[in-house]
């Protein structure tokens, strides 16, 4: 066996002054493998820049339900300000690196990525929400969901909660957080809120080597006033105080 040192990257949300920061970060640790989970563009803040600087990387990438709706935007009452202006900051380059992503990946033979559920882009993997509040979900549940999964080790994201769970079969799900969005509230399936508690940068190194599996979760600091101004700038207060604050 040889050692494999991957980081794991998702929910940038058009962040650039936080990917730089974790790009950078990852350079600094020599790691040359980088996964990432979706949600890469969608956000008040700078979703070209953000696209400029990984469209070139050859990252393997996976969808997120907010890149898919940049693809396939809704119409009428559910097209908000903030899909307007990514729509119109992003070029006909930055949509077809978006055509690429698919919905589920395997990567170095036992990594499974996916954004949220395998079979749901939109639904937490490792987050259950009921009128009672936001909970870990049950092994038995986490089993069920992946039953048609093989390999070792699950990649998601969306909920942007750094954490790591063991099944009862020795696989392990790893949750790298959010690079781009510490915090966020929610409606859906009940009103809830996610946060992290702090503004930093979020992401995860995973490494395989002789004496099994090790996950680093890593946060790294930034411009996060410049990430909070420019929510301001485009008409997302809630965002500029996620962002400034982690907290929802």
């Amino acid at each position: 066996m040889f050692d494999l040192h991957v980081a794991v990257i998702s929910d940038v949300h058009g962040n650039r002054w936080a990917l730089e920061a974790v790009l950078r970060d990852i350079k600094r640790r020599e790691i040359a493998a980088i996964v990432n989970l979706g949600d890469v563009l969608y956000g008040p803040l700078d979703p070209s820049g953000t696209a400029q600087i990984l469209v070139d990387m050859d990252i393997p990438t996976v969808l997120g339900n907010q890149d898919r709706i940049l693809l396939d935007p809704p119409r009428g009452k559910e097209r908000v300000p903030t899909l307007d202006y990514v729509l119109n900051v992003l070029t006909p380059e930055h949509f077809e690196w978006l055509k690429t992503f698919p919905m589920t990946l395997v990567v170095y033979d036992d990594f499974y990525l996916c954004h949220g559920s395998p079979d749901n882009d939109t639904k937490y993997l490792l987050a259950d929400v009921t009128e009672a509040g936001v909970s870990l979900r049950s092994s038995d549940s986490l089993m069920k969901k992946l039953e048609t999964v093989e390999q070792r080790i699950v990649l998601c994201g969306h909920d942007h909660v750094p954490r790591s769970v063991l099944l009862p079969d020795g696989r392990i799900i790893i949750d790298p957080g959010s690079v781009g969005l510490p915090a966020y509230d929610d409606a859906l399936p009940f009103p809830h809120v996610m946060e992290t508690g702090t503004p930093h940068a979020r992401y995860c190194i995973v490494t395989r080597n002789e004496d099994g599996w090790w996950m680093e979760d890593i946060a790294v600091p930034y411009d996060w006033q410049a990430a909070s101004d420019a929510a301001l700038t485009h008409g997302r207060s809630d965002w500029a105080e996620w962002l400034r604050l982690g907290r929802a």
